[in-house]
């Protein structure tokens, strides 16, 4: 649910055509001493428990997003630069950590709130690539002793630290202690007001909080909990203002949230937007776009229409061959250094269950073309003979078949899921590019065969060893927010987000909910 934010006027009386100051008639010096005594006194009683949001102090997100920078580069570097038996390692790590902050923040990229840009990973490989020429410089002028090649792959570590934080930064965040929470006045017609309230209280990844709604004409919002301070008629009427305003100020909204429709649209709507900027009160109007995330949508206006542009998924380009790079790279180093895991774990699997270590199932891939993807074994050898028995004990929605009790997993096999581990081997599937590091699971191919037109556009990018639904509670979603999910994906990924999920996808995997 996108909405576009309309900026506060500055000018303090009404305002007409292209900001001129409207002529003082007798009924607009009433209106505006009416508003007045608004503002002094609400008309309803206000809540004690809904007291006005504190003040928010700085937040220290650029001081620790530029910390993050410099460490995340220099201590790679000295140990590499150690390792190759270079020259005063220490000195040169913390000259190279010292430059990289320095550009970061010259160029922007710890501004608060974090800017969110298409392709800011691209951003932060050309933030990279300058820290290479001016090290370059630095180097020839102080005459540094320091190998070329060995520093270059030293302060490579760094890019990957950098893009990681900045999918973390840029990605929506829960509640943390110390953010400004928007208090929300919901306005529109009934059905509208159901639809936003819903989406606004069964999710914690935004800043709103809904205090009250006011409807227009006679039909109150069906969501239950929601003040309810007044009405607006069916047709414009000359307290439109006041009675928002009176229910922003009893409620301490800041944010008046419009879902526009027939009652409430056109001229009614811009006076509406007139009074509420007039008294302080910031206005924004939802849109029917959906899923869509804001980096895609760009706003403009012609011909006296307000318009949304919204910009195609990423489907070729330089996103998608760096997306591949670094899962080709990611799944080589990951099957390197967790050689002694996942050997250790294949002894495991041998010795306590009898059948083979791995098991291979043939699932569905991009454009739904199959593959065979590899995992350990969790679940008795005959585990495929004894699902159709077990079908009517699903405990999920949907084509998928999930059990938290599954007498088939062997007792090995119950760990492996809670840390994950047992999808490892995927890495040799994302090696050969039946897979991604990120994005939607594989489906089976009878799953896949029941799929309507929505869910096949699941299938329109590679499936990922993690994703959206793993950082978001894995098997305890249900089907339809696994879909939701995943389509959004689909439609919005970029290799920083991709990173993002992969740094987040550590906290899910120690975490275990979710997975059985």
């Amino acid at each position: 649910m996108g909405h576009v934010e309309i900026p506060e006027t500055d000018i303090s009386g009404p305002v007409g055509l292209r900001g001129a100051p409207r002529p003082r008639t007798a009924a607009s010096r009433n209106r505006t001493a009416a508003l007045e005594q608004l503002w002094r006194a609400p008309t309803a009683q206000r809540d004690p428990a809904d007291r006005a949001p504190a003040r928010r102090w700085p937040g220290h997100g650029p001081t620790l997003a530029a910390l993050t920078d410099l460490l995340g580069l220099a201590g790679p570097a000295w140990l590499l630069l150690r390792a190759g038996d270079q020259p005063r390692p220490l000195a040169a790590a913390a000259v190279a950590g010292l430059v990289w902050a320095g550009l970061r923040g010259a160029r922007g990229r710890y501004a608060e709130p974090p800017r969110t840009t298409p392709g800011g990973a691209l951003g932060t490989i050309g933030d990279w690539l300058l820290l290479i020429g001016v090290l370059a410089v630095l180097h020839t002028a102080a005459g540094s002793p320091v190998d070329p090649a060995t520093a270059v792959v030293a302060v490579a570590p760094g890019l990957l630290v950098a893009t990681a934080a900045a999918g973390l930064r840029h990605w929506p965040r829960t509640a943390r202690r110390g953010r400004r929470v928007r208090r929300v006045l919901l306005v529109g017609e009934a059905s509208g007001l159901d639809r936003a309230a819903e989406l606004l209280n069964s999710r914690t990844d935004h800043d709103y909080q809904l205090v009250a709604a006011i409807p227009v004409g006679a039909d109150a919002p069906r969501h239950d909990g929601v003040h309810v301070p007044g009405h607006l008629a069916s047709r414009p009427a000359d307290d439109d203002v006041m009675t928002v305003l009176g229910g922003a100020y009893a409620h301490a909204a800041d944010l008046v949230l419009v879902a526009p429709g027939p009652q409430l649209a056109g001229d009614r709507l811009r006076r509406l937007g007139w009074g509420l900027h007039d008294g302080g009160v910031a206005l924004c109007v939802l849109s029917e776009l959906s899923g869509v995330a804001p980096e895609r949508v760009r706003p403009d206006t012609l011909a006296g229409l307000t318009l949304l542009h919204v910009a195609p998924p990423l489907r070729g380009g330089p996103q998608v061959v760096a997306k591949a790079v670094l899962d080709r790279t990611g799944a080589l180093f990951g099957l390197v250094f967790l050689a002694p895991l996942l050997l250790a774990v294949a002894l495991s699997v041998r010795l306590s269950s009898r059948g083979p270590v791995f098991h291979r199932q043939v699932r569905q891939g991009q454009h739904n073309r199959p593959f065979t993807m590899w995992k350990f074994r969790t679940m008795v050898a005959d585990a495929e003979q004894r699902k159709a028995r077990l079908a009517a004990a699903n405990e999920v929605d949907g084509p998928l078949f999930k059990m938290r009790s599954d007498p088939r997993v062997t007792r090995i096999g119950r760990a492996l899921r809670r840390t994950s581990v047992d999808e490892l081997p995927q890495l040799a599937n994302v090696l050969m590019g039946h897979m991604s590091l990120v994005g939607p699971r594989p489906p089976l191919p009878e799953e896949a065969s029941r799929y309507d037109e929505r869910e096949c556009r699941r299938l329109a990018v590679k499936p990922g060893l993690t994703g959206l639904w793993q950082v978001s509670g894995r098997s305890d979603l249900s089907w339809q927010e696994t879909v939701s999910l995943d389509l959004w994906y689909v439609d919005n990924w970029s290799v920083a987000t991709d990173m993002g999920l992969l740094a987040r996808t550590v906290r899910a995997v120690t975490d275990g909910r979710g997975a059985y």
